[in-house]
């Protein structure tokens, strides 16, 4: 008898230790898919040319013609550096991108954009809040480029507290009417909106672009979303400094978009700090291009939101990583937000090695967000790991809230410290949610209500 129990109790250790080895395994396979993403990601290359701003007779007053004129002729000859040399630079109008350029702003330069709405006109096919219409220009845009840059160290300003800051109040009849054309399938070149609109421009956009770098810039007063990159690939976007906090100025938003590392940089913003998105409801369905393959590392967080998803997320979010990111004082740190409306999915996300000074709401998976309209399509949240967090305070520790039409599914969350919270964990309708090492408040947290 006491050899069968010996020999049970061999197989049960070499059981527990098969187990632990498979998943070390299996977390070291998602972190080495995430290293290839990066490795796989090709970074634009230009010719050693240069075309400097001055050169093209820019004027301090407007040097947008300049500007303009710089980069048709750099694209002309096969690509170059286009350069903002030092000096306080007025742009009355927006600055549109081509393939093969960088954009280099120099130290001690600042490109100060005009308050102008106005100066905006034409306008430009975009995806305004997850829905595809023809609105103002933003005031950097890449239509289909490819091999683009933004480099430098100087500062992009986007003027927005004298122009654009009043329009937020006055965009909701407009927001709504085009709400309802995304969803009646109204065709996109009806879909026109002007001055007497009000919906605000992103600040920098690249639409179906690809090889693309934003590096080393410091970015303020943004009119709406600050680096905006819809249904592009290949981008990389590093040690880039955002400063803008007005509601909606979210420092960067991956709109349909592939491919994608987002490192360095340090966001105090008025919305979510870096957010991945893939359109609005019904609009996003027709569509149909999902975000993924995106890492996020070595980031600095502060303002509002932090790392988010959502809410516009209809194509769909998947394989997502992020890790060593620092946060200050936000509102929700780890966020996952859509409503009933929304359908679509958010789908193997993985963080881990984030440090957070407080937060409002540390780990939050919400699916009402902003009410709903008929609630009859619920997002699938499945497949979540969350790992070695450690946060000071938090009002609220954990909150899952799924839906019982439509639970949250498989999520653990492993290595989680919240020194003070005031309240532990809010968490209904979930499957398959697991905790390891969970401590709050001093308190091994062994097993998640039901």
């Amino acid at each position: 008898m006491k050899k069968r129990s010996l020999a049970l109790l061999v197989l049960l250790t070499v059981f527990i230790g098969l187990a632990g080895y498979q998943g070390a395994q299996a977390q070291s396979d998602v972190w080495n898919a995430a290293d290839k993403i990066v490795a796989d990601i090709t970074l634009p290359t230009f010719p050693d040319q240069t075309f400097t701003i001055t050169d093209f007779g820019a004027d301090s007053g407007d040097a947008l013609p300049a500007i303009q004129n710089a980069i048709i002729k750099a694209n002309y000859e096969g690509g170059g550096k286009v350069i903002i040399p030092k000096g306080t630079w007025l742009v009355k109008g927006p600055i549109h991108l081509k393939s093969n350029v960088n954009l280099h702003i120099s130290d001690g330069a600042e490109l100060v954009f005009s308050a102008n709405p106005a100066d905006y006109l034409p306008q430009v096919l975009t995806r305004w809040e997850g829905t595809e219409a023809y609105n103002l220009s933003p005031l950097i845009y890449a239509y289909q480029v490819h091999n683009v840059a933004i480099t430098g160290s100087g500062i992009l300003n986007g003027n927005a507290e004298n122009g654009f800051a009043t329009w937020r109040d006055k965009q909701s009849e407009a927001q709504n009417r085009l709400r309802k054309m995304g969803a009646e399938g109204t065709p996109v070149h009806k879909r026109v909106f002007g001055l007497n609109d009000y919906l605000r421009p992103s600040f920098i956009q690249f639409f179906s672009s690809s090889s693309i770098l934003v590096e080393g810039i410091t970015i303020k007063n943004s009119p709406m979303w600050v680096n905006h990159f819809i249904y592009s690939t290949q981008i990389t976007l590093r040690n880039v400094t955002v400063k803008s906090y007005r509601l909606n100025n979210d420092g960067v938003v991956l709109d349909s978009s592939t491919k994608a590392l987002i490192e360095g940089n340090s966001f105090s913003t008025g919305d979510d700090s870096i957010v991945i998105k893939s359109g609005r409801d019904q609009d996003g369905w027709r569509v149909a291009k999902t975000s993924e393959d995106i890492v996020i590392r070595n980031n600095y967080m502060e303002g509002h939101n932090a790392l988010a998803v959502g809410s516009e997320m209809s194509g769909g979010v998947q394989y997502i990583y992020m890790e060593n990111n620092e946060l200050g004082k936000v509102a929700s740190a780890i966020y996952f937000k859509s409503n009933l409306d929304r359908g679509g999915f958010i789908r193997n996300v993985y963080v881990k090695d984030t440090k957070v000074e407080a937060a409002d709401i540390l780990l939050r998976f919400h699916t009402n967000y902003h009410s709903h309209r008929g609630g009859n399509f619920p997002a699938e949240y499945e497949h979540f790991v969350i790992e070695n967090v450690e946060a000071k305070k938090a009002r609220v520790g954990i909150e899952i809230l799924g839906i019982p039409e439509m639970p949250a599914k498989n999520i653990t969350v492993i290595n989680l410290n919240i020194a003070d919270a005031d309240k532990p964990q809010n968490i209904a309708h979930v499957e398959g949610l697991e905790f390891k090492n969970v401590s709050i408040n001093g308190k091994l947290i062994k097993f998640p209500p039901n």
